[in-house]
Order: C-alpha cells, then sequence, then structure tokens
C-alpha cells in the first residue's frame, strides 16, 4: 500500500522536459525502498528582495504565516485556504515587518557618561581595550567605518490566540540588539507593540545594573570589564514563547474569570534569562503583568527552548539551555505569579561535555509513550553535524532521562532544524540541499529514529539551503534556497526563495482532516491546501471522501463536517467555471439593469480597498465582494454566458446542481448558529427584555420553512417567546425609520428600499459604515460596543460560520 502511494504521489503532477525524468526516477526508488515520503513541488516559489539574515531565518506559525528574517526587514507570508480562485497555486498574501531606520543603543549608564568612556576606549593606548571595544559590534551598532548591522537575527511566533484578533504575535530581534513584538490587526499593516530592549534597560538603570539587592554594588562605568557586563546582561541572543497559561482572577462581585496569560524568555549574551509575563490578549505596555529575570550560569549560551510537560494534570515547565561549547541542561523557572505550574527542583544536565559541538538549534515536542503508559518530552538539539536527542520521563522513581547521538545524518554542519509537533518527526537539513526526515520510534525503554533523507536537488534542481520549516500540521516543508553549484562553479548571483514541497499525499491529508482533533479548518490550512489542489487538478471530489464525510455527518452532525463539505463544495465549483481566457464576453443588454444591491458601491468599505489578495474580483463583481455573498451568488452570470455558447447544458445543470448542494449547506450551518444564539440570548435575558439582537426575527426565520423540522430548535423558540411575552422589539432602518424585516440571513431590506447588511455572528443589521470581515471574505460582523454586554461580546468573537477564519 505504502508503495504505491509512494508512486502515485510522485506522478501528481505531469512533469517537463529533463525534470519529468529525475522525478520519476526518484518516484521510483522511492517506490522500491517502500518508503512512505515522496516530496512533490508546490508551486509557487516566493522570491525575497533581500538575502536571508540571522539563524534559523523560517518560522512558520500556529495561524498560517511563514515569517522569513532578511537583512532589511521580516517578509511574512500568509497561507490561505482560498475557496474564490480557481489558480491551482498555493495562495499566499505578503506582508512585511521594516527594520527600524535608527541603530538601537544598549541603556548602560547616563548619556554623557557613555559618551565620555566610549571616547576613552577608542582612543586608549592598550590595544586590548582600544581593538576590542572598536570591532565589537554590540558597543558600536551605527558602525562608522564599518558597514551597518542591519537586518534581523531571529523571530519567534507566539501560540495562537495572543493578538486582539486572536491570532499570533511576532517577536523580532535586530541584529543591532533591539527586542520588539509586533501585531498584525488590519491585514496589511504590522504594529510594534512593545520595544522590550529599552524596557529592561530601563528596569537595570533603576536596580543599579544589580540582579537582587544582595549582589555587591556594581563597578565605575569606567572600567572596561563593567562596561562589558552591562552590555552583555542586556544583548539578546534568542526568545521563545511558552504555550498559553489560564488563571482564574477573582471579580470585585465574587465572580471567577478566566484571564489568559504567556510567557516570553529572553536568553541574553551573559546566560542570564529575563522571563516576561504578559496577560492576553497583548495590546502593548500595559499588557506587561511581570518580568522576573533568572541566573542560568551558562557561558557562551546559543539557544533556548521551553520545556512544558503535564503529569497528572499538573503543568511543570523549565527553560532548556544550550551552550556554544555543548552543554544543555533544563533551569527550573519558579513563577509565584502563575497558579497551578510547577517547575523543577534543581537544574537538571541533558549534556554536560565540552566537546566544542556548538547546540544550534533546541526543539522540546511532548508525546506519550505507548510501553510505559505516561506521557513524555522528547528534546532534539542539532549539534555540529550531529542531532542530540533527550527522553524525559517522570515517574515513581522521579525524573528518567536516556539521551543519546543520532550520527551518520549529514556531512555538513546543520544550519536549521524544525519539528512537527502532532506525531513527532523532526526535520534537519546542511547547507548543500539534503534534508533528512527523522521518525522517532519507541522502544520498551527509550526510542530509536527511522531516519532517510529528501535530496532537494531532485525537486528544485541544484540548490543551497538556509533554513527549513514545517506546517502546523506537517503537510508542507518551506525552504530558502539559493542557486547551487553550476560546472562545479559558484553562482554570480544569489536569488533567494522560499519554495514550498509536500510532505503528505492528499490521502493522508484526508484523513487527518476527517479525524482531526481541533474540528477548525483555519487551524488546519495546510492540509485543506493539499486537498484543494487535488479537487482542482481532477476537478472532482473522491468517492472515498465523499463516502466518508458523509458517514461522518450521518453519525457525529458536528457542524465541523458541515463546514468541510461546503469547502469541497466551493472548490468543486471553482474547478468547474472556465478560465477568464476562455470566457466568451460579448456586452448584452441585460448588464445595464444591475439590481442597487450589487452596485459596486454597496458596502465595499475600507476593508476591502485594503486587501491584498483580491483576486475574488476578477471572477466576481466588487458588490458580491462588498455584500458578503458566498461565490455561489455568481454562478448567474457565468451560467448565462456558458449557456449562450451552446452545447454546455450539461456542463450548466452541473453547476446549478453544485450550487443548489452549497446553498443547503450554508443554511444548515446558518439555522445551527441561529440555535446557538437563541440559546445565549434565552440564558441571558430577563422577561421582556430587549437586547440587541432580532430575536422574534430570527425566532420566525427558522420557523418560516415548513420543510425544516428540528424539535430542538421549536422547544428552545416557545420559551423564548414565552419570555419575550408578546413583545417584538423589530429593527427600525436608521435613515427612514421604517420597521427592518427578517427575510434574509444576509441582509436587511426596509420598505423604502435602503439595504443594511447584517452581521452573520448575531443576525444585527449593521447599520454603521464600518464593519469586520472574515479573512476569507465569506461574511461581515458588526464591531463590539462598549454597551454590549459581556455574551454578546463572547458572541462576537467568534470565528466565521462557514469557514472558521478569524475576523477582522
Amino acid at each position: 500500500g505504502n508503495m504505491a502511494a509512494a508512486a502515485a504521489a510522485g506522478r501528481e503532477e505531469p512533469p517537463l522536459g529533463l525534470e519529468a525524468v529525475v522525478e520519476e526516477a526518484a518516484a521510483a526508488a522511492a517506490a522500491s525502498a517502500g518508503f512512505r515520503l515522496t516530496a512533490v513541488r508546490r508551486e509557487p516559489a516566493v522570491r525575497l528582495q533581500h538575502g536571508a539574515s540571522g539563524l534559523e531565518p523560517l518560522a512558520w506559525s500556529e495561524d498560517h504565516r511563514v515569517s522569513v528574517s532578511t537583512a532589511r526587514s521580516i517578509a511574512v507570508l500568509e497561507q490561505l485556504s482560498d475557496v474564490h480562485s480557481g489558480g491551482q497555486d498555493m495562495v499566499i498574501h505578503r506582508t512585511a515587518v521594516p527594520a527600524p531606520a535608527a541603530a538601537c543603543m544598549l541603556k548602560v549608564g547616563p548619556k554623557k557618561e557613555v559618551a565620555e568612556c566610549k571616547e576613552k576606549f577608542a582612543s586608549s593606548v592598550d590595544p586590548t581595550v582600544s581593538q576590542t571595544f572598536m570591532l565589537d559590534r554590540v558597543f558600536n551598532p551605527e558602525g562608522k567605518s564599518l558597514p551597518p548591522m542591519r537586518g534581523f537575527k531571529y523571530s519567534s511566533w507566539s501560540p495562537l490566540g495572543c493578538d486582539a484578533n486572536g491570532r499570533c504575535l511576532l517577536a523580532a530581534l535586530t541584529m543591532d540588539n533591539r527586542l520588539s513584538i509586533h501585531a498584525n490587526l488590519n491585514r496589511l499593516q504590522w504594529v510594534q507593540l512593545v520595544d522590550l530592549t529599552e524596557l529592561y534597560g530601563e528596569r537595570l538603570l533603576e536596580a543599579g545594573y544589580r540582579l537582587c539587592k544582595a549582589d555587591t554594588p556594581c563597578g565605575e562605568l569606567g572600567d572596561f570589564p563593567e562596561f562589558q557586563r552591562r552590555h552583555s546582561m542586556q544583548a539578546p541572543v534568542r526568545m521563545e514563547w511558552s504555550g498559553i497559561c489560564t488563571t482564574q482572577q477573582v471579580k470585585h462581585n465574587n465572580e471567577c474569570r478566566d484571564v489568559g496569560s504567556v510567557l516570553l524568555a529572553v536568553l541574553f549574551e551573559n546566560g542570564n534569562i529575563a522571563v516576561w509575563q504578559f496577560q492576553l490578549p497583548f495590546l502593548g505596555k500595559e499588557s506587561i503583568t511581570s518580568c522576573n529575570t533568572i541566573e542560568s550560569g551558562i557561558s557562551s549560551p546559543s539557544v533556548l527552548s521551553w520545556w512544558e510537560y503535564e503529569h497528572n494534570n499538573r503543568k511543570m515547565s523549565g527553560l532548556i539551555v544550550g551552550s556554544a561549547y555543548g552543554p544543555v541542561k533544563i533551569i527550573p523557572v519558579n513563577l509565584k505569579a502563575v497558579k497551578g505550574y510547577f517547575t523543577l527542583r534543581q537544574p537538571v544536565v541533558l549534556w554536560q561535555e565540552m566537546d566544542q559541538l556548538p547546540v544550534h538549534s533546541i526543539k522540546c515536542i511532548p508525546l506519550y509513550h505507548p510501553y510505559q503508559k505516561c506521557s513524555c518530552s522528547l528534546v532534539v538539539a542539532a549539534r555540529g553535524p550531529y542531532v542530540f536527542w533527550c527522553l524525559l520521563l517522570i515517574s515513581k522513581a522521579g525524573l528518567n532521562v536516556h539521551n543519546s547521538h543520532v550520527t551518520g545524518l549529514h556531512s555538513l554542519p546543520i544550519v536549521s532544524m524544525t519539528a512537527d509537533k502532532q506525531n513527532g518527526t523532526v526535520y534537519t537539513c546542511s547547507s548543500d540541499g539534503k534534508v533528512r526526515q527523522l521518525i522517532p520510534i519507541f522502544t520498551d525503554v527509550a526510542l530509536k529514529f527511522e531516519h532517510q533523507l529528501i535530496k532537494l536537488s531532485e525537486v528544485f534542481g541544484c540548490v543551497r539551503t538556509h533554513g527549513i520549516a514545517v506546517s502546523p500540521c506537517g503537510a508542507y516543508l518551506a525552504v530558502i534556497t539559493t542557486e547551487g553549484m553550476a560546472n562545479g562553479l559558484h553562482p554570480v548571483n544569489k536569488n533567494y526563495q522560499v519554495q514550498f514541497v509536500t510532505l503528505k499525499t492528499f490521502e493522508e491529508a484526508a484523513a487527518q482532516l476527517l479525524e482531526s482533533s481541533v474540528q477548525n479548518l483555519f487551524r488546519q490550512v495546510d492540509l485543506t491546501d493539499l486537498v484543494r489542489w487535488k479537487i482542482l487538478k481532477d476537478k472532482h471530489i473522491p468517492q472515498f471522501l465523499q463516502e466518508a464525510l458523509d458517514k461522518k455527518i450521518e453519525s457525529c452532525g458536528s457542524t465541523y463536517f458541515w463546514r468541510f463539505k461546503l469547502f469541497l463544495l466551493r472548490i468543486l465549483y471553482q474547478s468547474m467555471q472556465k478560465a477568464p481566457s476562455e470566457v466568451t464576453w460579448k456586452p448584452s443588454h441585460e448588464d445595464a439593469k444591475i439590481l442597487i444591491s450589487d452596485s459596486p458601491g454597496m458596502g465595499s468599505t475600507e476593508d476591502d480597498q485594503e486587501e491584498g489578495t483580491s483576486k475574488q474580483a476578477s471572477k466576481q463583481s466588487l458588490g458580491d465582494t462588498g455584500k458578503g455573498v458566498d461565490i455561489d451568488d455568481t454562478a448567474e452570470d457565468s451560467l448565462h454566458q456558458s449557456s449562450d455558447s451552446g452545447g454546455r447544458e450539461p456542463m450548466v445543470e452541473k453547476l446549478l446542481e453544485i450550487q443548489a448542494q452549497i446553498e443547503a449547506v450554508e443554511m444548515h450551518l446558518t439555522r445551527e448558529h441561529m440555535k446557538r444564539v437563541l440559546g445565549e440570548v434565552y440564558l441571558h435575558t430577563w422577561i421582556t427584555e430587549n437586547t440587541s439582537i432580532p430575536t422574534r426575527g430570527v425566532c420566525d426565520f427558522l420557523m418560516s420553512d415548513d420543510a425544516y423540522d428540528d424539535r430542538t430548535a421549536r422547544v428552545l423558540i416557545g420559551h423564548i417567546l414565552k419570555k419575550m411575552n408578546k413583545q417584538t422589539f423589530p429593527e427600525h432602518c436608521s435613515l427612514c425609520k421604517e420597521i427592518l424585516p427578517f427575510t434574509d440571513r444576509k441582509q436587511a431590506v426596509c420598505s423604502n428600499g435602503h439595504i443594511w447588511l447584517r452581521c452573520f455572528l448575531t443576525y444585527q443589521s449593521c447599520q454603521s459604515l464600518v464593519y469586520r470581515r472574515c479573512l476569507l471574505h465569506d461574511s461581515i460582523a458588526r464591531h463590539p460596543t462598549p454597551e454590549d454586554p459581556e455574551w454578546i461580546k463572547r458572541l462576537l468573537q467568534g470565528p466565521c460560520t462557514f469557514c472558521d477564519s478569524p475576523v477582522f
């Protein structure tokens, strides 16, 4: 079975010319070896404007954004599972976080005194002082005679759910030691929320550059060793985010509310670690709860990672620190502020040899041990060309540590390492275009790795690799490449590109989506993209997937499977559409009579014009995008056109059939959400209390269709109408004060023809000019207002009911 799947995956795309021979040979070799993995190239390749910079320049966030550290900015590539475009390429939305224009000066004392000291050291007669001072870029970030320190050293994504939209934050470290946190709040622009280097410098200045009161008073800034010490205690090397921790806060009226917080650990040159605690959602300086500094005692630290372990429902955490000299150890994190968190009693040494193999990257993966029947942590670290691994288990006897090295993987040092957190697979790469996949396999006591080689040269031709990152669900590998050697010569120019390779077959992706524990399409965009690609290529939904999905819908009825079905139908619909170039365009007299609701001006707010990826505009009139109407509403036009060309009747029938199915699934999802909204109304309102939700309208809409017979809905509506006590609380048009009837789930039209769009989260008509849209343009939602009660604000925080995307 594996061999057949591998061979089939190898034939996915009809390649051309020489590539065809190479790919087929690779597929045959893989099939004969019975390997699971056949890497296939996924277009497009994204050209970078500047060279990649820093260590581990690629990172892939949980909300499907790839950050690439370059010499002038951090390029951010957001992967979208676009249901409105029929193109087979991956849909990528590009943004960038620019590097600050001014150099970052670390605060080591009063400005005037610092300037005098610098002058003194630069002109010192002792060459060990003057040379060391002049050549150290931490002291001289602006460079003068040396080239400026532009670009980024490292970037790190927070977990999902940290910014105001419930997405990931980006922590960025520049070459000149400025550590800041950025958020992307309106799709196009990145905003710096806080500069942590500046804040930490202020804290140190206030504390007199001592970590605790008991420390000896610090020396004079004029002493060179003291000048160096003050810099190294605040020059960041790396930073990493912890998982989100939820604690309960008791309010004044004795109600408990859950408060989320996240930690950011920052490793400094002298081995100290600052642990910042932020309250969520993180909005800026005011969200900082605390900052504690821990001394790790590791000399020349190079890398850091969180160790998070759950044992008997107790969460334990620590920080794994690696050194440029070789040792790796876990440092306890004592956080008095965070309840329900435990840590180690003392540091645990994972590797103690000073063998001069620098630790380049560390990943910690939580796994379940099938033989010991308990959870365990797998720590992997890249050390030179080797992978060091360590398995940590907590049993009655205490903490068990098994460790070893995997050798024979690469002939050059590992430049980048990434891990699929879902199944523990690790990927390493060296600069010669060789990637290794390491699959952990448990033995009675510890584990062993099964590894295989992925030669990128067979996919992309001869390339050098600078970094890799695996997508959140393990479907794709992103790689930064430049041209490799040709005829034994290095290339004259280097073109940096981010390229994508598939790691899973369509069948594996579909199975994973069907058995998903997250039940959210947005969080699995990499898997849905593989499925989208397959359907667009084959122009049909594979039988096995359709049957499995129908079975799931019958057995459990979760709305997730309905949303998955809607997604498949929409992609199928796109695959049937004719390419824009084929459309036989001819002016027709009907086109002049455009309904007001469909005119381009209607409801197309600023949000629309801001869009970076408005590929949809070519497929449908702007009016549709503005109206928040789903793609099926545009079918009519293309149908008339295609029927004109004659002989296309079966195609038209097919499209109408798919469109009817899409309508039915959308209606089902709308009704399910309406029931949820009515449930909230019933729970949170007094008798005859009016809310901003058009309760009576929603009830009437649900009961209007005789074919729809849902006992839960009937009972719920009965209770609500009893509570409303004959009150109707209709909505009124703000322009003419007429009543707005509830006859359509997408818009409200008053008797004078004024049209308002409905918020899909609360079904209220949006009568302001500003509203939010879901990421894929499925629907619109209103902004929360100060007078909204908590429960309505909670409803408004929800994702799109059709595609699970966040709403901006």
